[in-house]
């Protein structure tokens, strides 16, 4: 096992807030096993803004606490078979959110305001299941106007794959800016890469505006083909049949221990 990458996985101690991207934008898959070799547990997953293979995978390690997201699955591969699983033996507690609450969480954190308000969960049962949710009125309505509150998302660590960083530590995430809004309200952000390069990603006109500056970032570990099973925008595919193979196994807590004993590289 990479030597930074388990470096990286220690940093992750029990019953922290963990922001994990969604299945596109960059999934550290070679994170999952550091992590569940580490042992550290506990943890409250926060999907940003939904879930997949890592969460199901950590939730299957018996890892996780808590998860919070709009939704977890594998996409064309089904359902998510441990979490499922998990909710419905009620080992882990689930905290159902939106996709629009999740950003608008993070973006509080990043603007250093308590909250966010929001219109479009008025009347929905989410609302009704999350007591941290407050309805107020529109103060600059004169009353008849009900707004959402949305508390601040302040993850103790953002933990995504990207194509490259540079020496100095600057990470180049193109156009996925919701991987920016999980570091700038994490406390620390860990980033696996497919290659680090030698020249500066913040000097070069093409990559600069693209690229998350090493302020954010607080360790950076070389994993080539580090989102596999998941693709990586303009790198490689999603291996289809692989996330296949793993929903097919992981169907029992049997067929997910084997899996993950015997878990193929790419």
């Amino acid at each position: 096992m990479n030597a930074d990458l388990r470096a990286m996985a220690s940093r992750i101690r029990p019953g922290m807030r963990v922001a994990l991207p969604v299945d596109y934008a960059g999934v550290s898959m070679a994170m999952t096993r550091p992590m569940i070799a580490h042992g550290a547990g506990d943890l409250h997953l926060i999907c940003v803004p939904t879930g997949g293979l890592q969460v199901d995978q950590l939730v299957g390690a018996g890892l996780v606490r808590t998860v919070e997201t709009s939704a977890v699955s594998l996409g064309e591969a089904g359902g998510a078979p441990r979490f499922n699983q998990a909710v419905k033996d009620g080992t882990i507690r689930l905290r159902d959110a939106t996709c629009p609450a999740i950003h608008a969480g993070l973006m509080a954190a990043q603007k250093g305001s308590p909250f966010m308000p929001m219109r479009g969960l008025i009347g929905t049962d989410v609302l009704r299941h999350r007591d941290d949710w407050q309805v107020i009125d529109n103060p600059f309505a004169g009353g008849g106007d009900p707004v959402v509150l949305i508390p601040a998302i302040h993850p103790d660590v953002a933990i995504f794959h990207a194509p490259m960083a540079d020496r100095s530590g600057n990470v180049w995430i193109g156009r996925r800016r919701e991987l920016a809004a999980m570091a700038y309200a994490s406390a620390e952000t860990l980033v696996t890469v497919e290659r680090i390069v030698e020249h500066n990603l913040l000097a070069d006109e093409a990559t600069a505006a693209g690229t998350l500056p090493a302020l954010y970032v607080t360790a950076v570990a070389e994993a080539p083909r580090g989102a596999w099973p998941y693709g990586l925008w303009g790198e490689y595919a999603t291996d289809t049949d692989e996330l296949l193979r793993y929903a097919r196994a992981a169907r029992t807590a049997e067929g997910f221990a084997k899996y993950m004993a015997g878990e193929a590289s790419a």
